[in-house]
């Protein structure tokens, strides 16, 4: 029997792929190579820390954190 895995969307550059769970979102991190600080985890409709545990048949997505100032008009 197949074991499921963890499905995740990521944009910029948008790709789907598949990880064997249960992971932290910290180690999902980890093996993506990506940095915490610059990046969004939702599952579902919620936004999840890096602490929470994803269940191998979660599906997630992560989404790059895009930070700008607002102009300052007279």
């Amino acid at each position: 029997m197949m074991k499921p895995f963890m499905k995740i969307h990521l944009s910029h550059p948008t790709r789907d792929i598949e990880i064997e769970g249960p992971k932290h979102v910290r180690d999902v991190f980890q093996e993506l190579q990506l940095i915490p600080e610059g990046y969004l985890v939702i599952r579902g409709q919620d936004l999840v820390t890096e602490d929470e545990l994803l269940a191998d048949s979660d599906v997630i997505e992560i989404r790059p954190v895009i930070s700008g100032g607002s102009e300052r008009r007279p």
